[in-house]
């Protein structure tokens, strides 16, 4: 592979999709078809690509257009499971985030430190639950096997050493700090682009913009949203992975979806960050209010969990409601207390929730933040498998689990799931991504092809330039994405590729460059 090259096989391109689309709605049948192609479906694709089955996977929209790209970027451990004794679901999630930062994706997934001020507001007796639960998630880590240089050790800090690391933090009453640490992953998007490209290079078809019209047991009805031709993909098998939509192409799936919300502040608002802060969330002994700084010159505050009614909508509305209680949980713990008008963004997402509870209406429901996040893998009348529930940090078991369940109801022969050691694109040895001659931010990203997009930019000083002034992401990565990525539009390259978007002003900003861009990124063929 040359400096310029992706890993063979693996890039996502329009030609491509145009190929591999006519190839799928040919009339041949496929081993299986996976609907939704967000974390969970896109492993789901690549767990069955390197089973060695015959994949296509069709998304609506784009990858990561639901709700993988509006998470907190957190791979967590299972520290808020045990709370609530949900112990298989807390031992998975630490499981599943050692695979990530140690084996499948390093180059995405990192430690991220976080403190908990200990500020009047929390008693000593609140700080107490809060230290044995840090040491609890610390013996989750070591029940996971996470070797302590991934994940540090938990600790106290003076109210020095807490002011250093959090220097926006009150210091009137500061009495210190708890330390911790847990998974923070580059980008959601930048993952589920990881996971769409690996199924790609393991021979699947990976199809945006492709909506799946009507779901069975043997296939799906389809419609090229591009072109508004209409026709059928077949399969032997189906997953349906479609998140909080899932109810609506399979009979009998009842979702309860709820609302996580985060803010978009600019990093000069709370000055040097060099860890996240947990803000406790007064009347709640296990929920906290979370300041996660991007590295790209914002930081995000989430995250709220309320429940969502009626029909779901491809991209959620924030209520200023949402926005209100976090800058007020914020505000607990700051010098000075964030204003509306310096929230420059803000985006929600929808946790698809199994709805288990008897329907006894929704004023005897329980909170979403009560629902489990255990994720369940169903199987309807006519054949098809459903996988809903969980979350981002366990998204490999849940596609493992959806597709072992529809090998075996479809009576697939196939292989056991290797993802578990399973590199992802891009992904290395740390020591062999830290040699890489590229600039630390684009290894972070795009791992050991940080190289070929650093090449890029070296071959055409005009692509080092940023997109906007102020913002880390260049020309180059734009490029890269189109050429690579599978972006086709200024929605792909701004919204999901990089996070541009998320700040209203600053796509507006971006939109000519990202035009530009487009029409002059040559087809590259896989």
């Amino acid at each position: 592979m040359s400096h310029t090259e992706a890993a063979p096989g693996s890039s996502l391109s329009a030609h491509r999709r145009g190929q591999e689309l006519a190839e799928a709605a040919d009339g041949r049948t496929a081993d299986v078809l996976v609907v939704g192609l967000g974390a969970t479906g896109a492993g789901a694709a690549l767990d069955a690509a390197a089973r060695g089955l015959d994949v296509v996977a069709v998304d609506a929209h784009d990858l990561a257009f639901g709700t993988s790209r509006w998470s907190s970027k957190l791979i967590h451990g299972g520290l808020r499971y045990l709370a609530s004794a949900q112990f298989d679901v807390a031992h998975e999630s630490a499981v599943e985030r050692g695979v990530l930062m140690t084996r499948t994706a390093p180059h995405l997934v990192a430690a991220q430190p976080f403190v908990l001020p200990l500020t009047p507001l929390v008693s000593r007796a609140q700080a107490s639950l809060a230290w044995a639960g840090l040491r609890a998630g610390d013996v989750l880590r070591l029940a996971a096997r996470t070797p302590r240089q991934v994940l540090p050790a938990p600790r106290r800090l003076s109210a020095t050493e807490a002011r250093h690391l959090a220097p926006s933090v009150r210091a009137a009453g500061l009495r210190g700090g708890l330390l911790s640490w847990d998974g923070k992953v580059t980008d959601d998007a930048r993952l589920v682009t990881a996971l769409a490209r690996t199924a790609a290079e393991h021979g699947a078809r990976v199809l945006t913009r492709v909506r799946a019209l009507e779901l069975t047991g043997t296939g799906a009805r389809i419609r090229d949203e591009l072109t508004g031709e209409e026709g059928e993909i077949r399969a032997r098998a189906v997953i349906n992975a479609t998140g909080v939509w899932a109810g609506a192409l399979t009979d009998g799936i009842r979702i309860r979806p709820s609302r996580g919300t985060h803010l978009v502040l600019r990093s000069e608002r709370l000055g040097a960050l060099p860890a996240g802060l947990h803000i406790p969330i007064p009347g709640e002994t296990n929920r906290f209010v979370l300041v996660l700084p991007q590295g790209d010159g914002r930081v995000y505050v989430g995250l709220t969990d309320e429940p969502v009614d009626g029909p779901v909508p491809d991209v959620p509305e924030v209520p200023e409601t949402d926005i209100g209680f976090l800058l007020d949980v914020l505000g607990s713990a700051l010098d000075t207390p964030v204003s509306r008008d310096e929230v420059v963004g803000a985006f929600a997402g929808l946790r698809p929730l199994l709805d288990t509870s008897a329907p006894e209406g929704p004023a005897r429901a329980p909170r979403t933040s009560d629902i489990s996040r255990r994720h369940a893998v169903l199987t309807s009348p006519d054949g098809a498998t459903t996988v809903v529930g969980g979350k981002l940090t366990t998204y490999r078991r849940m596609a493992q689990d959806a597709v072992d369940a529809a090998a075996e109801a479809r009576g697939l022969r196939a292989a056991p799931s290797p993802t578990a050691t399973l590199p992802l694109t891009g992904a290395a040895a740390p020591e062999r991504l830290r040699a890489l001659p590229a600039p630390r931010r684009l290894v972070r990203r795009y791992g050991t092809e940080a190289v070929a997009v650093h090449a890029l930019a070296a071959q055409d000083p005009t692509l080092a330039e940023p997109v906007l002034p102020g913002h880390p992401v260049t020309r180059a990565e734009l490029l890269w994405a189109v050429r690579h990525e599978g972006a086709l539009d200024e929605s792909d390259l701004l919204d999901r590729r990089t996070r541009i978007g998320v700040v209203a002003e600053d796509r507006v900003q971006a939109l000519p460059t990202a035009r530009d861009i487009l029409g002059r990124a040559a087809p590259v063929h896989p």
